[in-house]
């Protein structure tokens, strides 16, 4: 498969709702910190949102809201991956995206036969505390080797001006969260995006 290149992820529906009609094709909604039932009717707006423009939408670790609400695409942490009913997604074609940070966590997604790996965070992010240090474009290049022609999404720390070096090195998608939502004009700054990785 092939992934958009500008891969936006968003903490809740109302962000999916701003940026969504500005022409993005691939987004995340990665909600933490709320009620299973709160996720649920988040996600099935959120489904119906990226049905009217023509974008695909991935559910961040809650695979059993995916396959209630019929999303096709879930995004799992390590620990997530753990606990997720591969085969039930499977059976429901249900795409998989899996995060990695080390070759023990490469290994464990390969052997879920994904479809797409994401390596992060690449530069320092100012998201969350990270117990990995920054990756850097060599292991971008390292992890291109390693799954040969499999999707591999980019994220921690991207900018439009790192998004060139990031392609390079052999990312086929950005992963993008504080750049735009941290703007001041966000809608804006995903334009930006959209301009820059469209021309490509």
């Amino acid at each position: 498969m092939r992934l958009e290149r500008f891969y936006p992820i968003v903490p809740d529906v109302e962000w999916l709702q701003r940026i969504v009609p500005l022409g993005v094709k691939f987004v995340q909604l990665r909600i933490k910190d709320a009620s299973r039932a709160d996720v649920a009717a988040q996600a099935k707006r959120a489904a119906k949102i990226c049905a009217d423009h023509g974008c695909t939408l991935v559910l961040n670790d809650y695979w059993d809201v995916a396959l209630d609400a019929r999303i096709g695409f879930v995004h799992l942490g390590q620990e997530d991956l753990r606990d997720a009913d591969l085969a039930a997604l499977k059976r429901a074609g249900v795409k998989v995206g899996i995060s990695t940070h080390d070759h023990a966590e490469l290994e464990r997604a390969l052997a879920a036969e994904p479809d797409y790996v994401a390596l992060g965070p690449i530069y320092e992010t100012k998201l969350k505390a990270m117990r990995w240090a920054p990756q850097g474009l060599d292991k971008i290049k390292e992890w291109r080797r390693k799954i040969g022609s499999l999707p591999l999404v980019a994220i921690g720390g991207l900018t439009p001006e790192r998004a060139d070096g990031v392609l390079a090195a052999g990312a086929d998608s950005l992963a993008v969260i504080t750049d735009f939502v941290t703007a001041a004009d966000p809608e804006a700054r995903i334009k930006l995006w959209l301009r820059q990785l469209q021309a490509r």
